[in-house]
């Protein structure tokens, strides 16, 4: 087995006919070869989970004011920033 594929896992999934078709229509148009198909639906569903991932956070907020709900990204972004800056500081020396 080589080093891609004990990356991999093989899905087994159904769909209508109409979304095949025009899947591998979309695909071609693009001049997309079958073994892009993957890495599309990968890609597809990566962006799904991350919407809804993003959709159900924001209704866990949706109550905060907006300068508060800013205020806390700030911060977070502001906290994993200097983990960041520490870490590559600790790497560095």
């Amino acid at each position: 087995m080589s080093a891609t594929n004990l990356n991999q896992t093989r899905w087994t999934v159904s769909v209508s006919k109409d979304t095949d078709t025009a899947l591998r229509v979309f695909l071609a148009q693009r001049g997309l070869k079958k073994g892009d198909m993957s890495k599309f639906i990968e890609e597809s569903v990566r962006w799904r989970v991350f919407d809804q991932s993003i959709t159900e956070a924001q209704s866990k907020f949706s109550d905060m004011a907006t300068t508060d709900l800013q205020s806390l990204i700030d911060e977070a972004s502001h906290s994993i920033k200097n983990e960041i800056r520490q870490e590559l500081a600790g790497n560095i020396g």
